[in-house]
């Protein structure tokens, strides 16, 4: 309380006086409880320290001080049994004459209550907390407290031969070189005691061990742990860790499953191309072939367990995506004994002039080119001569070729070497020529070489059905030509949208050689759909109705189609 402040600081300026003054202090003895025990500390305190700060410590048990005088007693005295007994305020302790009180050095007794960051300062029947700032002899700072410096670590010992460095508290001793076995040490009677490593050492077992202390030695014994399922010791046995079931195969994941290793557990995932049936509880393939058909590959689709693989056919190899097939030319790998013509999938061999395949589809032979009738060495006629052959042409129509083999047909109209007259024209053909000539019908007139148009019509019907323009064609092909052949088209040019055309072969057609096909709105064509075995000359009306804007307009195609022999 704030008055017991007032009277320590009164009790200890009159202390103080005392002091300056060269008088003694026992007039403490004169005064009660806490008052001298102020007194006295004020008035002893050593020259050269301030006016000392008192820790105020836990408030004592209230004392009886005897309402006479101390008697033979330095500090306090009680009669027992006729007799004075002496004793001493908290802080001091009764000498060994029963009768004075020496100071209790609390920071030597360790009984003060300082922090590790702080130093004690013994005073006279108490103590104080000092924050330390510097550090006593044989002590240095370490995070804001002071520890004890290992001389004989550091080598700052000086130790003499013979003799060891033994660390103590702020500061070291030399004591005489152990003369003991490892594991024991000298006391101070020169007896080998056992060393207890568990307490001398630090840290003398892993992690997850007890330390036992042996004479001479030490053990370290495992710790015991138990640990969940799931779960077992770490090396160091100091705690439990999960078990990998998945990398220690003790997990129960089938065929086509995917241990995850889960904390304490695991769990089984199907694998990539499997799906989890929930019937079997197991995971089945999926077979992707069936489930994406055609999506796949780019011809054959195989299943394999939790994948799919792609093949081709005969002919193909399997391209580098893994899906599309690609044409394998075997031609590179010589299968033929003469020529080779890879096709797309497969290959065929020929031979060269004057060979002959044989049956096996590979092999070549030499032939007999005019006594064996396969080939056609020449294209007209073949006469043997000895050790080769020479080719002839028709007589007329043809001159032999620069290849020797070959005719080739004589455009008579070019040369002037024709009979035609000055009102026709020279029309030449395969072997031959023609004579042509044509005159515009009543109410046509000649526009061109090959035209005719309408002059005019006298009514809607003649208008209707009669053509708007007559143009004559001439069209030659040879016998060997592939049937059906389309060898004519017709429409409108310029065509616009909405035009439709109706057409069709109005004379020359009574053997039925030729046929009409409409291929859209505004195009038609004509085809030779029966084969002609012999040269015939042909000349057909060609048909072209034109519907445009409600109107019909007709026009006319005459054409005429020479039919020749082949090339020889």
């Amino acid at each position: 309380s704030s008055s017991l402040n007032l009277i320590c600081c009164n009790c200890c300026t009159l202390g103080l006086n005392f002091r300056a003054r060269g008088q003694g202090c026992e007039a403490h003895q004169h005064l009660g409880y806490p008052c001298g025990h102020v007194f006295l500390t004020c008035c002893e305190e050593e020259d050269g320290i301030d006016q000392p700060t008192l820790r105020r410590k836990e408030k004592p048990e209230p004392t009886a001080l005897p309402k006479r005088g101390n008697g033979p007693c330095a500090q306090q005295c009680a009669v027992e049994d006729g007799q004075a007994r002496c004793s001493c305020f908290p802080g001091f302790a009764l000498a060994a004459d029963g009768r004075t009180c020496e100071d209790v050095n609390e920071c030597v007794t360790n009984t003060h209550s300082c922090q590790a960051s702080e130093r004690c300062l013994n005073t006279v029947g108490s103590f104080m907390c000092e924050k330390q700032t510097t550090c006593p002899a044989g002590h240095q700072l370490k995070n804001d407290a002071c520890v004890d410096v290992d001389e004989c670590a550091a080598g700052s010992d000086g130790c003499a031969a013979g003799f060891e460095c033994q660390n103590t508290v702020g500061s070291f001793s030399c004591n005489p070189r152990q003369r003991c076995f490892t594991g024991f040490t000298q006391d101070a009677h020169g007896n080998c005691i056992d060393i207890d490593e568990c307490v001398s050492v630090e840290e003398p077992c892993n992690s997850g061990f007890n330390c036992i202390n042996t004479v001479g030695s030490y053990t370290c014994q495992r710790k015991i742990i138990l640990c969940s399922q799931g779960y077992h010791v770490s090396e160091d046995g100091a705690r439990c860790v999960d078990v990998d079931e998945c990398h220690t195969g003790v997990h129960r994941c089938g065929e086509g499953q995917i241990c995850q290793n889960l904390p304490g557990t695991y769990r089984c995932d199907c694998q990539t191309g499997y799906q989890y049936d929930m019937i079997r509880r197991v995971c089945v393939d999926v077979n992707e072939c069936w489930r994406y058909p055609g999506r796949l590959c780019a011809q054959t689709c195989e299943n394999s367990p939790g994948s799919y693989r792609c093949s081709c056919t005969a002919g193909f190899t399997l391209a580098y995506d893994g899906k599309n097939c690609e044409d394998v030319n075997e031609c590179n790998n010589n299968p033929c004994s003469q020529e080779c013509a890879n096709i797309y999938g497969s290959y065929q061999c020929y031979c060269r002039q004057g060979f002959y395949l044989k049956e096996d589809g590979h092999t070549c032979e030499d032939i007999d080119e005019c006594s064996q009738s396969i080939g056609h060495l020449c294209a007209f006629r073949c006469v043997n001569v000895p050790g080769s052959y020479q080719c002839a042409c028709p007589p007329h129509g043809y001159s032999m070729s620069p290849n020797g083999r070959t005719c080739r047909d004589i455009d008579e109209c070019s040369l002037g070497a024709h009979n035609c007259s000055a009102t026709e024209t020279c029309y030449n053909i395969q072997g031959s020529f023609r004579c042509l000539s044509f005159s515009c019908p009543q109410n046509y007139r000649r526009v061109s070489d090959t035209r005719c148009e309408r002059i005019s019509c006298p009514n809607f019907m003649d208008c209707q059905n009669s053509p708007l323009r007559i143009t004559y064609y001439q069209l030659s092909f040879q016998t060997n030509i592939l049937i059906p052949a389309q060898i004519f088209r017709i429409g409108p040019s310029p065509a616009y949208s909405g035009d439709n055309i109706i057409i069709s072969i109005t004379r020359g057609n009574e053997e039925n050689y030729f046929s009409t096909r409409k291929l859209n709105a505004f195009t038609g064509a004509v085809y030779l759909q029966r084969q002609v075995r012999e040269p015939r000359d042909f000349l057909i009306d060609v048909e072209m109705k034109l519907l445009r804007q409600g109107t019909f307009t007709t026009f006319l195609a005459r054409i005429y189609v020479f039919i020749t022999t082949h090339s020889l």
